[in-house]
């Protein structure tokens, strides 16, 4: 099943797929520099109080990431 990161719960998690179409392409090479690339788990380890931003744990780390940046990035679910 594919989803996009911010369609993920708590402790769910999911090997990264692909990037959208039309999302900032500065970011989109920042977050690969920082492991977000193809087959990388990720998993969503908090939500904000308020619902944004969202923390997720990839390679050993956590990245915070803001709803429509994280709405940019698919994931396959990890079962």
């Amino acid at each position: 099943m594919i989803k996009t990161l911010d369609q993920l719960k708590t402790g769910e998690s999911g090997k990264l797929v692909s990037y959208n179409e039309g999302g900032d392409t500065e970011l989109k090479r920042h977050l690969m520099g920082m492991g977000f690339v193809r087959g990388s788990q990720i998993t969503l380890e908090k939500i904000a109080p308020l619902g944004d931003p969202y923390e997720y744990k990839v390679k050993g780390y956590s990245v915070c990431l803001r709803k429509e940046e994280a709405r940019n990035i698919e994931v396959e679910i990890v079962e």
